[in-house]
């Protein structure tokens, strides 16, 4: 692999700075890469890559750019065991996981796209009023390390149908996955500069490319900190941003759910590639005259987890992907316990059976309020809080209770009753007992409040990177 340049106008290049980074294993802490750090300058080259390729590729047909996404979806099946235990090293989600998960989404994505974009209507209208939906521009993604090809494959996969040319910088704590990719989209022959790829920073190649005057859009996957500086920089050049930020999501557990189904299902929810998931249903939301059973159901769901290496097929879960995280991690657990929520199992530090790694027990509060740390703060961990309700109403209100609106769910014995609590939730996304979408196609993922804005995946994302042309007198 060519971990030592980056790929830009159809090439792989050299770097034009001298610092690197070490890619970390975290379920060992050894080096398994060492990748350069990008530039301003760097980041200045693939921008106008991307605008000299955006003149041919926005006019291309639609034929032509299904065809590219469905080879790019072959190209990443053909390479899937290799891509799945590149991931599971980098940020550590078990192999079964990180082939059907990890893998198997951004397959999908972008087999999705073909689909949808010889389906869409780019033009309508007739007689004196033409509408026609074109490509935004030359677009900045900046993405982060939980789901990171899934998230690179969401915003490429619309990007390249919608007609758009691409700079991507992915994670610098997990970003091998994208040189993969970006090596399938050389084998596919994707013209030159339409996909550009830099690794480096947010603070040196994420800002220059949120603030350069030549993208004409950005969008950003990660904290809402780092979102709210993005769209300062991004207001300079009055480009457009979309935002997938953070979460803190309820489920609400009503008082005639099936707990036996619904508990276990909200802790392995939670605890979803180890917490590491913005939409996790975090804030369990249960009736108090059921307390005690929620706990008992909970804490054994919690027990039975497995954490451990990755490729060791009896683990169910990994280790947090950095140091870092680790440690912001274990401060907050201990927050939970000095603020006086009630620690059903886990706690602090590593699990009995790993000597390192970046592992944490997977950890159940109860009897926790609404105004606690843990139950404000987005953790990304395998930490769950249940919250104890009274009526359906303060169920509700303790759900809208927060700063973040991406996901939320629902558990009721009733279909019409969840249905009403669900209306009322403030979220881009609530499932009901679990509920899918089955054969209805990808579901638009995105967020209220301080989650974001936009959608993400199938014909709303499609439509985050078209502009609307109104041509009078056709």
């Amino acid at each position: 692999m060519p971990f030592d340049k980056f790929f830009i106008n159809g090439s792989w290049v050299a770097p034009q700075g001298g610092e690197t980074i070490d890619i970390i294993n975290p379920a060992n802490e050894e080096v398994i890469a060492t990748l350069p750090l990008g530039t301003t300058e760097d980041t200045d080259q693939a921008v106008q890559a991307a605008k000299a390729a955006f003149a041919t590729w926005s006019q291309t047909s639609t034929e032509e750019r299904s065809d590219f996404l469905q080879r790019i979806s072959d190209g990443l099946k053909a390479r899937e065991e290799e891509i799945a235990k590149t991931i599971a090293s980098e940020m550590g989600m078990p192999l079964k996981g990180a082939l059907g998960v990890q893998t198997g989404l951004p397959m999908r994505t972008f087999a999705s796209y073909a689909s949808i974009t010889k389906e869409f209507e780019f033009e309508s209208g007739d007689g004196a009023l033409r509408i026609i939906k074109e490509p935004v521009g030359v677009c900045g993604f900046i993405t982060p390390w939980n789901y990171p090809l899934h998230q690179i494959a969401g915003k490429v996969a619309a990007a390249l149908a919608a007609g758009c040319t691409m700079v991507l910088k992915p994670s610098e704590m997990a970003p091998l996955n994208a040189y993969l990719l970006a090596e399938v989209i050389e084998e596919v022959g994707l013209p030159p500069g339409v996909f550009n790829l830099i690794n480096g920073t947010g603070p040196v190649v994420g800002e220059a490319i949120a603030s350069h005057p030549d993208v004409d859009m950005v969008s950003f996957t990660g904290s809402t900190r780092a979102g709210k500086r993005v769209t300062e920089l991004a207001a300079q050049t009055v480009k457009r941003v979309t935002l997938e930020l953070g979460g803190k999501s309820p489920n609400v557990i009503l008082d005639d759910a099936d707990l036996k189904q619904a508990i276990p299902a909200g802790v392995m929810g939670c605890y979803a590639n180890s917490g590491q998931t913005c939409s996790a249903p975090t804030r369990m939301i249960v009736p108090r005259a059921r307390l005690a059973e929620v706990e008992a159901l909970a804490k054994a769901a919690a027990e039975a987890v497995v954490m451990g290496d990755p490729f060791d097929p009896t683990s169910t879960h990994g280790p947090i992907v950095h140091a870092a995280q680790y440690d912001k991690v274990q401060n907050l657990i201990q927050t939970g316990i000095d603020e006086g929520a009630k620690l059903l199992t886990g706690g602090p530090g590593r699990p009995e059976n790993v000597e390192r790694g970046y592992f944490v027990k997977p950890t159940v509060f109860s009897d926790v309020r609404n105004d606690m740390t843990i139950a404000r703060d987005e953790i990304f961990g395998p930490v769950l809080s249940i919250i104890p309700y009274d009526t359906e109403d303060e169920a509700i209100e303790i759900a809208n209770d927060t700063i973040y609106g991406l996901s939320g769910r629902v558990w009721s014995s009733d279909r019409d009753r969840a249905r009403s609590v669900a209306r009322q939730i403030r979220a881009g996304q609530v499932h009901i007992n679990e509920g899918r979408t089955g054969g209805a196609g990808p579901a638009p993922f995105g967020g209220y409040k301080q989650s974001g804005n936009g959608r993400e995946f199938g014909t709303f994302g499609l439509e985050e990177f078209l502009e609307v042309k109104a041509v009078l007198g056709w």
